[in-house]
């Protein structure tokens, strides 16, 4: 049996470390090596056998744009704090100039493997008829065909920028790709510098003709190459080299701003055009003009990555062709709750059956939309409040809150400016919420909501019922897709009252004061869990079972850390799934021998944030007391974000989170790694002919418990599935793991 198999195996044996401080900051694993220790495990994941070859393309895609991200948030904040001269330890006792430098030797080293896996996956692609080719390998139909894409498709879009006194050097926006050149004009063989944009608005490949069942394509930047006399009539290319920028994108905003919006929009310009945080220039890449190109960008060298291979990886995300759909995984519907059919597809009906918690993706998401849809349409509610962190362009959520206000229901939607990435689309979807009548807030200005709320007031007869949605994910109904996370519905009046006494603080600041089944951060949702953490370990004491499960993205508080610390010391046990970010270290002796950790990678993003706690009865029990959470644990979400931790008392939806959810999660041996006490993930084996037990495919084959018509506490399915359906082949290329 595999350690993996959280749900079976006994904990490992305890490792010794004499020379560690347990009360010092060597108990905590840095918060950015961590993250850097996931993106890795995605990348794993692009060499993993078993998944279908263009979703393999798709990880390595998914690696390369979380490493963007990570560097033009995470890393310009470090790299901000280290130029300003602050030399402030994080909880690991690393200065923001020390962990800089590990960053920097770690993602070179990721990027430097992303390039070789992109070589492996070329090159199994090339096997099944894609083939990915350069100009070198172009037939002169191939040139034809360039030529006249060229002229129709791509020159119009170019922006050929010479550089000299006349013409300074252009600004370069955040992940700009571009083609440095040097020229020579043909009559005098005068010099010429220039740069030339790729354009983001267009594809990074190029289709090419190819034979029925093939695909052929060719990077953009290849055709640009191929045609630089066009865009430079009298001069031949002597030399180039491409080069891409990534700025600091994070945000600042003025705490005393009367206008929120106008601020935030001010601040989105300001991002545009932040500091330049990472240069990544091509292999052999000309001196003299590289020197120009980092001047001008104000680039010191140990910013500088030079890449041997594809600058701006996640754009392999294209080559992930709809036309080959044998070479991804097979199609899979999200399915409707049978409590909703039984219903004739009515929720008010179905949630005033008994409390239902949908998992999503494999519950589809259309019914948190058929929620609200049949909330605006129905003449019997008379109010709706919402919270928007991210929402998709077109949300089908904002549409229906737009239609309630419109019908005359009274709506307010509390909208997160704050949402990184998505202030943008939040601003647009505020505005549009205010023309259509709604009362549009933005909460506070120094927190971020991050909460997930939808509250629906319907009159029944001569009474008020209140329909409340408690998620642990965004209103998002793409990421929907691919997110694991879960909705609770429920009409239970005393959630109804906890969901009043939030909103009524979102938009009035009335501390909302004897809430009944919820925890709010940054007020009682830390202390909350470190109480229940605390009973937990009077259980064990007093000789009763003590078992802690919990499932969040990130853990890394250091007060959450110590709990779970003093947990395992006074003899509970903790068993952690953690996507993520981790800087608790597990299984170290006198500090941690009872905690392991483990982190699900695999079809789908495991989202979901769950607690569980034995309350004197192990794991699982039907006397569990369990919660879910709009919060990972970390400072932000517990100190410095408005979040919720729901208590789910309904024994039904209670079975479903213990006895499935997390159970299925914690069996899991084909997608998981376990942390290692040096905060190093591995993937363990399963032995040969033992059946790998996946709990994606097990959510995929076995509906939600508590969605299911006549189903009880006592119906939790048994933890199987059917075996892969994507065979291993028999190629010698072996999985690559981290060195």
């Amino acid at each position: 049996m595999t350690i993996a198999d959280f749900l079976k195996s006994p904990l490992s044996p305890a490792t010794e470390f004499p020379d560690l401080n347990l009360t010092g900051p060597g108990r905590f694993y840095n918060r950015e090596l961590s993250w850097l220790g996931f993106n890795w495990r995605v990348l794993e994941e692009a060499e993993n056998l078993r998944v279908p070859l263009l979703e393999r393309v798709r990880f390595l895609s998914i690696s390369a744009a979380n490493l963007d991200e990570f560097y033009t948030v995470r890393v310009a904040g470090l790299r901000e704090l280290a130029h300003n001269g602050n030399t402030t330890p994080a909880a690991d006792g690393l200065t923001p100039a020390e962990q800089l430098v590990l960053i920097d030797e770690d993602a070179r080293r990721l990027m430097s493997e992303q390039q070789r896996v992109l070589g492996v996956l070329k090159s199994r692609m090339a096997e099944t008829g894609i083939h990915v080719v350069t100009r070198d390998d172009l037939t002169e139909a191939d040139r034809a065909h360039l030529n006249e894409a060229f002229l129709n498709q791509v020159f119009p879009v170019l922006s050929p920028l010479a550089i000299d006194p006349a013409h300074p050097f252009p600004f370069i926006a955040n992940m700009g790709y571009c083609l440095a050149l040097q020229l020579e004009r043909n009559r005098d063989k005068r010099p010429l510098q220039a740069l030339l944009p790729i354009p983001a608005q267009i594809d990074r490949f190029m289709r090419l003709p190819s034979e029925e069942g093939t695909h052929r394509l060719i990077l953009l930047e290849d055709v640009v190459l191929l045609h630089i006399n066009s865009l430079f009539p009298g001069y031949k290319s002597k030399d180039h080299f491409g080069f891409r920028v990534l700025r600091d994108s994070d945000l600042e905003v003025e705490e005393e701003a009367e206008d929120l919006v106008r601020e935030f929009e001010v601040a989105l310009k300001r991002r545009r055009r932040g500091e330049v945080v990472r240069l990544t220039v091509s292999a052999g890449a000309p001196k003299s003009l590289r020197d120009i190109v980092m001047r001008e960008l104000h680039v010191d060298a140990d910013e500088v990555i030079e890449l041997e291979g594809m600058i701006g990886a996640a754009d392999t995300k294209e080559l992930v062709i709809d036309a080959r759909p044998d070479l991804m995984w097979p199609v899979f519907t999200p399915r409707v709750p049978e409590r909703v059919q039984d219903h004739d597809g009515n929720m008010f009906d179905a949630i005033k059956q008994k409390d239902m918690l949908l998992h999503h993706p494999y519950e589809t998401f259309d019914m948190v939309v058929r929620f609200l849809n049949q909330a605006a349409l129905d003449p019997n509610v008379v109010a709706i409040k919402q919270t928007l962190y991210r929402t998709s362009k077109n949300s089908p959520i904002v549409e229906a809150l737009c239609e309630a206000a419109e019908e005359g229901k009274s709506v307010t939607a509390l909208v997160e400016l704050k949402a990184r990435f998505d202030e943008a689309a939040n601003i647009r979807q505020s505005r549009r919420l205010e023309r259509s009548g709604a009362h549009v807030v933005y909460g506070f200005l120094d927190w971020k909501t991050h909460a997930k709320i939808s509250q629906v007031v319907r009159r029944e007869g001569d009474k008020l019922v209140t329909y409340t949605h408690w998620g642990t994910g965004n209103y998002h109904p793409i990421t929907a897709k691919i997110y694991t996370d879960l909705s609770f519905f429920t009409c239970d009046a005393a959630l109804g009252r906890d969901a009043a006494k939030i909103f009524n603080y979102l938009s009035g600041y009335a501390m909302p004061e004897g809430l009944e089944n919820l925890y709010i951060s940054p007020h009682s949702l830390k202390s909350g869990m470190i109480e229940m953490i605390d009973k937990e370990i009077a259980h064990a004491k007093a000789g009763k079972p003590a078992h802690i499960w919990i499932k969040m993205n990130s853990l890394i508080e250091p007060d959450m850390i110590d709990a779970l610390y003093r947990a395992s010391q006074g003899g509970v046990k903790v068993d952690c799934v953690i996507r993520g970010i981790c800087g608790l270290r597990p299984g170290i002796k006198g500090l941690s021998e009872n905690i392991r950790v483990k982190s699900i990678i695999g079809r789908f993003l495991e989202h979901s944030r769950i607690a569980c706690f034995g309350n004197g009865h192990g794991l699982p029990h039907g006397k569990a007391r369990v919660f879910i959470s709009s919060a990972d644990w970390m400072g932000r979400n517990l100190n410095r974000r408005i979040e919720t931790g729901v208590e789910i008392m309904n024994a039904t939806v209670k079975a479903q989170i213990v006895s499935q959810v997390m159970a299925a999660n914690l069996a899991d041996t084909a997608q998981s790694w376990v942390m290692e006490p040096s905060g190093q993930f591995m993937r363990h084996p399963v032995p040969e002919g033992e059946f790998a037990f996946n709990c994606h495919r097990f959510f995929m084959e076995n509906p939600s418990l508590s969605g299911r018509g006549s189903a009880g506490a006592k119906d939790v399915p048994k933890l199987t599935h059917t075996n892969e359906e994507i065979p291993v082949p028999t190629s010698r290329e072996e999985p690559q793991t981290r060195g």
